[in-house]
Order: structure tokens, then C-alpha cells, then sequence
């Protein structure tokens, strides 16, 4: 009898098994995107607009973490020619946290995404979904920002402040880099008071608001009107910027060369200082593009 009840109790985790096998193979393919078909996204914000080519049914999918980049960029990419020899329409989905980047990357979602050399190698997009950096900004320093005074890299001087951080452990500047000093530091996090935040903008408001002491994040030009530059202390320097990324299933070098030269005037147009440097990294001679820029 006990015999029985043994080879019933095996069978049955066999069989739980195989139904959980099973449930994640049928979750993987449904939703994994495949072809024209409609794609299930995880932010509803979004800017499209048609192509000439209404007719056809194929759709340009865009991702950039920045709002009012998102009609500029649509705009844009409608108005090209090679885009409309190839899509009906471009649609533009945009997001300001890490975790929106992240969700299309790690299915591969869009066709043109801005995002951080970081998370495309956390993902290995660049192998797994054959993305191509198209252009990118200049690298940039990491700072512990103030707004009374100049901040020091000592232990006793952060323990007794409020720190303002970006709450998703992908951030260089937010989130990595600041802790790896508090550990270099030898300061364990729980005995400091830290203050998360969804957005670097929504860190430079709790600074301005006093609701922080001090924040670790980037600096730009904006931020002299709120901020002392005599108040920032750098904690880390030559972080590679953000890149523009083009999925290259195919040695499609006509859409990648408009791509890169429609964004290079977009962004020249920018005001920020930090758009104004983008960088190409394709040389494009009218019948083929060849890599000039540094690609991992």
C-alpha cells in the first residue's frame, strides 16, 4: 500500500510539473512578438501617425524614455521616404522609468529604441535581437548633488543626510554608482535615510523642495537655475551615454541610413547642450553603410 501511494505521489509531481512546463511555454508564445501581429505593450502612451504608404500594414515601432521627444521623433521618421517605402505607419511609445525600457527590451518590442549601453548588454539585445547602435551622446560624470553645500565622500557626512535616489537598480548615475561608493565607503544602506524616486527630474524637485539633502545623478546646463555647480562632487566619470538602437534583422542599410540621418538633424535642432554633441556611427555612401563608430 505504501508502495502505491508513493508511485501515486510521484506521478502527480510529474504531472504538476508538466503542467507548469507547459503554462510557460504557452505564456512564452503568446507573448512573444511575431510578425505584423498586434503587439501587447505595457505602457498605453503613445504618438503615431501614417506613412504615404497607408496601405501598407507594417508599423515602425519606436520606444524613447523622454515624452517630448516622442511626437518629434514620429514626425520625423513619417516624413521620410525610405520609412514610407517600408511601413504604413510609425508608431511611438515613450516611458520615464527604466522598467518601461526594460519591458520592450527584453522582448524585443521595437524596432528603434534610445536606451542605455547597460541595459542592452544586461539583456544581450544586441546579440539576441540583432540591434545596431545608430547614434549616440557623448559619456558623462556621475555627482552627488547639494543644494547648501559642497558634498564631501566621507563616511560621517552621509549618514546623518536625507539621499535622494532612482528606485530601479538599473541607473548608473541614480542608483549603481552612488551605492558602490556607500560600500566602498563601508556604509551599510540600512543605517542611511534614502529617499527613492521614479525620474531624475522627480530627484532634482525633492533637492529643490528640501524633502533630500543631497541627490546622485547627472549635471546639465537647466540645472544652474535651481542648483550651485559649487555644490556638485563627482563621483564617477566617462559613463557612456544613451544610444540610439535599430533592429537589424536584415541587412536593411536603406532604413538605417535614413534612420541615423533624420535623427542627426533632430537632435542638432535640440537645445540641450548634451543632444546638441550626438554622435554617428555609420558612414553611409548612397548604396552602403559601413561602421565607423565604436560598437560593442
Amino acid at each position: 500500500m505504501n508502495r502505491v501511494r508513493l508511485i501515486s505521489l510521484k506521478t502527480l509531481i510529474v504531472t504538476v510539473l508538466f503542467l507548469f512546463v507547459g503554462f510557460f511555454w504557452w505564456a512564452g508564445n503568446i507573448s512573444a512578438p511575431s510578425g505584423n501581429t498586434k503587439i501587447t505593450t505595457f505602457i498605453d502612451t503613445s504618438v503615431r501617425c501614417q506613412t504615404t504608404s497607408s496601405a501598407n500594414k507594417n508599423v515602425l515601432i519606436v520606444y524613447v524614455p523622454i515624452k517630448a521627444m516622442a511626437n518629434d521623433v514620429t514626425n520625423v521618421l513619417c516624413d521620410d521616404a525610405v520609412v514610407a517605402k517600408q511601413y504604413g505607419e510609425v508608431t511611438t511609445y515613450w516611458g520615464n522609468k527604466s522598467s518601461d525600457t526594460i519591458d520592450f527590451l527584453g522582448k524585443g518590442i521595437a524596432d528603434l529604441i534610445l536606451a542605455k549601453e547597460n541595459l542592452m548588454d544586461v539583456f544581450m539585445a544586441q546579440t539576441t535581437y540583432n540591434y545596431k547602435a545608430v547614434v549616440g551622446f557623448p559619456s558623462y560624470t556621475a555627482f552627488i548633488i547639494s543644494s547648501k553645500e559642497k558634498p564631501k565622500i566621507e563616511k560621517q557626512y552621509f549618514l546623518d543626510k536625507r539621499i535622494g535616489l532612482l528606485d530601479y537598480p538599473t541607473s548608473r548615475s541614480g542608483h549603481i554608482l552612488p551605492k558602490q561608493m556607500f560600500k566602498q565607503l563601508d556604509i551599510n544602506t540600512d543605517n542611511l535615510t534614502i529617499v527613492y524616486a521614479s525620474s531624475h527630474q522627480e530627484l532634482r524637485e525633492l533637492l529643490a523642495t528640501g524633502s533630500v539633502d543631497l541627490i546622485s545623478s547627472y549635471w546639465q546646463d537647466s540645472d544652474q537655475t535651481l542648483f550651485s555647480r559649487n555644490y556638485i562632487t563627482p563621483i564617477s566619470d566617462n559613463i557612456s551615454g544613451s544610444r540610439w538602437y535599430l533592429k537589424m534583422q536584415s541587412e536593411n542599410t536603406d532604413l538605417l541610413c535614413a534612420v541615423q540621418e533624420r535623427l542627426i538633424s533632430l537632435l542638432k535642432e535640440q537645445n540641450s547642450q548634451y543632444f546638441n554633441h550626438v554622435e554617428s556611427y555609420w558612414q553611409c555612401d548612397g548604396q552602403s553603410a559601413h561602421f565607423v563608430g565604436q560598437q560593442k
